[in-house]
């Protein structure tokens, strides 16, 4: 059962993060994402800070994505996709180090304010933006999930990531990172 829950929010989440829709996750769809996130933000076009959010979600691609392709590959699909998250389970230690920068990363775009915490204005206007097929609904329950005190703070916010993306366990908080559960449905 464990190992169902986790491929089916890594399916889920692929889903969000392939931009173009082609099955296929690459450079350009994180710069889409990038530019996505900052309209959602209410970053203008061309703004330093639309550029900032692009640069950091083709961060992502380059320092988290791209150094695992097989030689000669420039995007990743689905199946490979899952199987190399899949193994961040396994390996605490990885899974931390990958997908905390991950999350150090979103915290970096959705944290509007500078303020190191997350409220739940900021986390809707940045999972709308990320995920766009993600209803208000689904992340209302999210932000009410993962929320201890009105507002994210960073660990919070990055264990959530990590947990999303890692953990076998039906109880984690992160598991509502991106609203109800895939798996609960």
């Amino acid at each position: 059962m464990t190992d169902d829950i986790l491929t089916a929010k890594i399916e889920h989440g692929f889903d969000h993060l392939d931009a173009d829709g082609s099955g296929r996750l690459n450079e350009d769809d994180h710069a889409m994402m990038g530019k996505r996130a900052a309209a959602g933000l209410g970053h203008a076009d061309g703004s330093p800070e639309e550029a900032r959010a692009v640069a950091a979600f083709v961060f992502i691609w380059n320092d988290l994505h791209r150094p695992h392709l097989p030689e000669g590959r420039e995007d990743i699909d689905k199946a490979s996709f899952v199987a190399s998250t899949r193994s961040l389970a396994t390996d605490p230690a990885a899974a931390e180090a990958t997908l905390g920068a991950l999350g150090r990363t979103y915290l970096s775009i959705a944290d509007i304010d500078g303020d190191g915490e997350v409220s739940v204005e900021e986390f809707a206007a940045f999972q709308r933006s990320h995920s766009p097929g993600l209803g208000q609904d689904d992340i209302d329950k999210a932000f009410a999930y993962l929320d201890r005190d009105d507002r994210l703070t960073a660990e919070e916010f990055v264990n959530a990531v990590v947990e999303y993306w890692s953990s076998t366990d039906p109880q984690d908080p992160g598991n509502w990172w991106m609203g109800q559960p895939i798996y609960e449905r």
